[in-house]
């Protein structure tokens, strides 16, 4: 039962531990970073950076051996081109030649390596190579940390976005940056549906309304239709009548017609006006490049709102300032042939939804770039101005969405309860090899599509084949999603097949096959779950018998080898012929034999355990080099500052002054020459100096100044304490006074006494000594100068007052003892003899008499006792 206890116990700790755990949102941008906590008892708001700013920028830079984050690092990329890292997203998962890498060439002066699985990984200057994976995982470990300090206990679950066209491959590396920073993947959210979840957040539908949710970011533009809906109108559930139903019908895009391609286009203005005034070739510069691309940021916040601005670059190349002025209508030229494309996301979604504008009550605007006037136009001539709508916060509705979300999930929050059907953006399909009839045959490949573009999200599927041999499965997009990209993502090879059908025939089972099982997850992951050797099984006992022979004119065909797509897994069905199906009531399933599967990734591999391993030591590796700069660095201020508060002191000779008053002069003489030999110390091996030895000159600093402020301390207390060592003499001394004048009328009563005379002879001797102590001590005290060290200490004042103050409460809370009750023989007597000589007539009365006598006895007893 003990060890039973300690278990339950322990369990218990654990689930609390996870139930109470807090929730992270990350919005991860190609621009910005936006993220919120979820933690009970905690406003539900976007989590502040370091500067308490709202948003961060999606950069990591170094600066020398010092690692940067946000707009810090941004800052940095004029005179560090190659060690300032943005713009990240655009390289999740990308293969190295693909046509997103080729963008991101475009518009950062990063240096591009390939890796080993295929894929981006960046060089620093000094030839440190970082993966993509890695470096994102940098930014989520930072996000993490800051939301660790706003919440006060660790934080380890998180649900980031992603855009909704994002492929197996980025999605895998998504949770590869997650893994590697430390978090662990709650779930993965496409943008425009956290949006949606954010819109519904405020708001009801009694009836069915569509919205078209636009998103306009800076690395692509996104469209989302989205039904809003009331998930139990037909349910007497009054739970399920106040849920909210979203579901995605269809989904738009455009993967590089965002914020930073319009960056691009105002950062090649800035670039042809500057060669053509001054007529040199800045293209190849880095410092040059990066310069130009903050100014173009800036200068298209700027004609967002104004009509024109002016971009002004201090020593842009060859020791020239640039300055120029742009308008509106320059930039829009230069960008005409986009205006033309941003509402096409719109129409490919509704055509995807199979809706028309009209069934449209709204295009809710988000994303930075949507600000942009030029965007903005476009759609409303798409789809007109009485459609648009700017009701949710354009930076932040994907990560309060998301938040609220995964508080859903977690279910540890009670949040209002939003239900959300999400769909797939490509078509998905399943390839295989049919097998051989005849020896040295044409393999033959068999492709069956599974996953519609448009499947809902959290389906499965179940395959039926056929089959005598292991064979391999692949899941594949059925184009590619991008040009550069490829179509097969996972190769599942269903091993054990043989000896699975040798066992199951064995235990006479008949027409076996393969059931396997493909799922689309809730974060938009196609895998292959599980595969299944089962068969049928003949009914030997007499039912079974029976109903053979009755049933014994149908016999069962045999099962096609490539069928497949033969419904849910809930249905479990199996592809057969009517007449097998006719003949299902004679035979009997038993346990199906699970197969194993050995996954592959035939392309583009997410990070294996052990690089996800090594990247995470490197991320723990510079966190703790950075923990230990930090720590130096304090060490060192903390000595400096300490120098320079002494120096402040020991100038300050004013007689009223508490340093001067509570020091004699051969201290301040000592502490003088320790201060001018730990300032010409830090002058001259202060950059050199360990953690340590900062330290040990600030302790030996110390050491001189502490019996200074000893004395100003005691000084300071000194009367509280005496005060109170007064107060519990003065208690003390009225409570014996009572209780002494108490037990002698408790003596004179015949009562039983509270207290005895050896504990107040106890106590009276603990009071004397209190009061005899103090009183010395209080008077030796009272001839110690302000500079000398005390002779009584204010802590063993309060240590001897507490002595005498337990020592009270003991004696005070010491039960009265109960007085002795008389006898009921003798109360019988007496009412007895009182009733004889009333009247010898009321025998029946004596009775009550004895009755009343005896309460009323009883109740006195209480009474005398309070009294």
């Amino acid at each position: 039962m003990t060890r039973l206890f300690l278990f339950l116990c322990l369990w218990l700790s654990l689930w609390s531990e996870r139930v109470l755990g807090s929730i992270l949102a990350i919005d991860y941008g190609a621009d910005f970073i936006k993220a919120s906590l979820m933690k009970p008892g905690q406003p539900f708001d976007v989590l502040l950076n370091r500067d308490s700013k709202r948003k961060m920028q999606s950069t990591v830079g170094w600066k020398h051996n010092d690692r940067l984050f946000g707009q810090d690092a941004a800052n940095i990329a004029g005179r560090f081109p190659l060690d300032s890292f943005s713009s990240l997203k655009f390289l999740q998962a990308a293969p190295y030649g693909s046509e997103a890498v080729s963008f991101y060439a475009s518009v950062s002066t990063a240096d591009m390596v390939k890796t080993e699985r295929g894929t981006v990984a960046l060089r620093r200057s000094d030839g440190t190579e970082w993966t993509v994976e890695e470096l994102i995982a940098m930014q989520f470990a930072y996000v993490r940390e800051l939301a660790e300090s706003t919440a006060g206990e660790k934080v380890s679950d998180v649900i980031v976005t992603v855009p909704p066209y994002y492929t197996q491959f980025e999605r895998d590396a998504v949770v590869d940056a997650i893994e590697i920073s430390g978090l662990r993947t709650l779930a993965l959210i496409n943008d425009g549906t956290a949006v949606a979840v954010n819109y519904a957040m405020t708001r009801s539908f009694p009836t069915p309304e569509y919205h078209v949710i636009y998103d306009a970011g800076a690395s692509s533009i996104r469209a989302t239709v989205v039904e809003f809906s009331s998930a139990g109108s037909d349910s007497k559930s009054k739970m399920a009548k106040d849920a909210t139903q979203i579901t995605v019908h269809g989904i738009g895009y455009d993967r590089f017609i965002g914020g930073t391609e319009l960056n691009r286009r105002l950062r090649d203005l800035l670039l042809n006006d500057f060669q053509k005034r001054y007529k040199r070739d800045i293209s190849n510069d880095k410092r040059a490049m990066a310069k130009l691309w903050k100014e173009a940021g800036r200068v298209k916040a700027i004609l967002s709102a104004n009509t024109e601005a002016q971009a002004t670059i201090e020593s842009l190349a060859y020791d020239l300032d640039y300055r120029g002025k742009f308008t509106r209508a320059e930039f829009e030229t230069a960008c005409k042939d986009l205006k033309l494309r941003y509402a096409v996301p719109i129409l490919e979604a509704l055509a995807h939804a199979g809706l028309k504008l009209d069934n449209i009550t709204s295009v809710i605007f988000t994303g930075g770039a949507s600000r942009t006037p030029m965007i903005q136009d476009a759609v409303k001539a798409a789809v007109g101005a009485n459609k648009l709508a700017f009701n949710v916060n354009a930076d932040e509705a994907a990560v309060l969405g998301a938040a609220l979300h995964g508080a859903g999930l977690s279910r540890q929050f009670k949040t209002k309860d939003i239900r959300i059907t999400d769909i797939g953006p490509y078509d998905i399909q399943v390839s295989y090899q049919a097998e051989s009839k005849q020896p040295g045959a044409r393999p033959r490949t068999i492709n069956t599509l599974v996953f519609p573009a448009g499947s809902k999200t959290g389906t499965k599927k179940t395959l039926t084949f056929k089959r005598h041999d292991d064979f391999s499965v692949k899941l594949a997009y059925k184009s590619p999603p991008l040009r550069g990209y490829p179509t097969d993502f996972i190769e599942a090879e269903i091993v054990g097949v043989g000896e699975a059908i040798k066992n199951l025939t064995e235990a006479g089972a008949t027409e076996p096959v393969i059931k396997a099982t493909v799922m689309l997850s809730e974060s938009g992951f196609a895998s292959l779950r599980d595969a299944v050797l089962t068969g049928e099984f003949k009914d030997d006992s007499l039912t079974g018998k029976l109903k053979d022979l009755f049933g014994k004119g149908s016999s069962s065909s045999s099962v096609d080898e490539t069928t497949a797509d033969v419904g849910t897994a809930e249905a479990d069905s199996t592809t057969t012929s009517s007449s097998a199906e006719a003949s299902a009531t004679v035979i009997s399933k038993k346990e199906p034999i699970t197969l194993e599967i050995d996954t592959k990734f035939p392309t583009i591999p997410p990070m294996s355990v052990t690089e996800k391993r090594a990247g995470r030591d490197r991320l723990k590796a510079i966190d703790a080099e950075e923990v230990s700069k930090r720590r130096h660095e304090e060490a060192r201020n903390s000595l400096e500052g300490y120098i320079y508060r002494l120096r402040d002191l020991l100038e300050d000779d004013s007689p009223e002054s508490p340093f001067v008053k509570c020091s004699q002069t051969f201290e301040r003489k000592a502490i003088s020459d320790k201060v001018a030999e730990a300032y010409s110390w830090l002058q001259e091996h202060g950059d050199d100096a360990t953690t340590m030895e900062y330290i040990e000159k600030r302790t030996a600093l110390e050491s001189l100044e502490r019996p200074i402020v000893h004395r100003y301390k005691e000084i300071e207390e000194f009367p509280q304490a005496l005060n109170n060592s007064q107060m519990w003499n003065w208690s003390s001394r009225l409570f014996l006074t009572d209780a002494k004048l108490n037990m002698t009328k408790e003596l004179e009563a015949g009562l039983p006494t509270k207290y005895t005379k050896e504990e107040l002879d106890e106590f009276e001797k603990v009071l004397k000594e209190h009061e005899t102590w103090l009183d010395e001590w209080v008077e030796k005290q009272k001839k110690v100068k302000m500079n000398e060290d005390p002779v009584i200490l204010s802590s063993e004042m309060r240590a001897r007052a507490k002595v005498l103050e337990n020592h009270l409460q003991k004696l005070y809370r010491k039960r009265a003892p109960k007085p002795v009750k008389k006898s009921s023989s003798s109360s019988a007597s007496s009412s007895a003899g009182s009733t004889a000589s009333g009247s010898s007539g009321r025998a029946s009365d004596t009775g009550t008499a004895e009755s009343t006598s005896s309460t009323a006895s009883s109740q006195d007893s209480p009474r005398h006792e309070e009294l």
